[in-house]
């Protein structure tokens, strides 16, 4: 349910390294994050070229239930989006871990990588 080869952070959202495009990370929300969210209908992401900082706000996701935030669980530029989920949001709740996925960044500091849980880690935040 967590995929040991990601890394988690405490607000949902999972890593993958590398990602397709060439030095960059692949990033997601977890099973946990899209169960509680509920049927997502609408997915905001940060474009191409834009520029993220950890932990800031960076999109949103818009369930049947509320609208959630997106967090940049690292520094860098935005280099890719899985502009897929236009159409079918409902991915995000079928395939978080693969067609789900949300958007990509070539990280500006890689150490900010090291500060990320592995799955048990995470595990224990969603768990207490």
């Amino acid at each position: 349910m967590y995929p040991d080869e990601l890394q988690y952070t405490s607000e949902h959202e999972w890593v993958r390294t590398p990602g397709e495009q060439e030095g960059s990370v692949r990033i997601g929300i977890t099973h946990y994050a899209q169960d509680a969210l509920g049927d997502i209908v609408y997915v905001s992401l940060p474009e191409v070229g834009d520029v993220v900082e950890a932990g800031t706000t960076c999109g949103e996701l818009e369930s049947t239930k509320s609208v959630s935030d997106i967090y940049a669980p690292v520094s860098g530029e935005v280099v890719g989006r899985n502009e897929t989920l236009d159409a079918t949001p409902e991915l995000v709740n079928n395939d978080p871990y693969g067609g789900g996925w949300l958007f990509e960044v070539v990280p500006s500091d890689r150490t900010e990588l090291d500060e990320l849980m592995d799955a048990p880690a995470y595990l224990l935040t969603i768990e207490s």
